[in-house]
């Protein structure tokens, strides 16, 4: 089991994250572009797009703005879209990991130095801050109306690999290629899925004194303002 410490952090970043609606839904929007552009317009045909726009519902992205980029994708002068991640070092040893989708390499890399110029930190090596951190997929469960043990064995049923708890849900841990087949088989149960989401965790996290978290949060939120990357993952304790 996970520490309540662990999912407090998350809970906290991801309020921050989850008022920038507009991230959420350009992010689903670039994962349906993308997958349209790969394998096609139908979601039946395209395992990648049915993933897409799965995900894009679970962020309660609405089914207009999501037809309306399969479309969109079709268009000839449409731009695809890469996955990239970053790797950085702020103050202290804390280590930051950037979750990136774009269609400019090079406007993305100037973007992170210019933080990076203003607000200090520096680039990691490929491989150095990650192996600190485990993906996983985390679902959110309402805890309404819900026995834990019953859910708990849905979920081990169902393929979960762990499970904790917040204030207001439980939280169902999933290797991240099997999230979505979990949290559908929760959701055929009764289960209200309150968020679904995948998420870098911290395996050891990094206590700072309060002049170095200021700087690291300083460094966060310019480093969050950069369009392309839609998530920001960090292993500072007590954020």
């Amino acid at each position: 089991m996970a520490g309540h410490s662990k999912w407090a952090n998350i809970k906290h970043k991801k309020g921050r994250a989850d008022a920038k609606k507009g991230k959420i839904f350009s992010r689903a929007a670039k994962e349906i572009i993308s997958a349209v552009k790969e394998g096609g317009p139908d979601p039946k045909g395209n395992p990648r797009l049915r993933l897409a726009i799965d995900k894009a519902k679970s962020s309660n992205v609405p089914n207009d703005i999501i037809d309306r980029n399969i479309k969109k994708a079709s268009a000839s002068d449409q731009a695809d879209y890469e996955e990239l991640s970053y790797e950085l070092y702020g103050y202290g040893g804390v280590g930051i990991y950037l979750d990136i989708m774009t269609d400019n390499r090079n406007r993305i890399a100037s973007e992170i130095r210019i933080a990076i110029n203003k607000k200090g930190g520096s680039i990691a090596n490929p491989g150095a801050v990650a192996y600190n951190f485990d993906r996983k997929g985390l679902i959110q469960v309402s805890k309404e109306g819900v026995d834990e043990d019953e859910l708990l064995l849905a979920a081990t049923e169902a393929g979960a690999e762990d499970f904790d708890e917040m204030d207001e849900a439980y939280i169902v841990i999933t290797d991240p290629t099997s999230l979505y087949q979990v949290k559908e088989e929760l959701a055929k149960l009764g289960f209200k899925c309150m968020e679904t989401s995948l998420e870098m965790i911290p395996k050891v996290t990094v206590e700072v004194d309060e002049e170095t978290g200021k700087s690291n949060e300083a460094l966060i939120e310019r480093l969050e303002e950069i369009e392309d990357v839609d998530a920001l993952f960090h292993n500072m304790a007590g954020e």
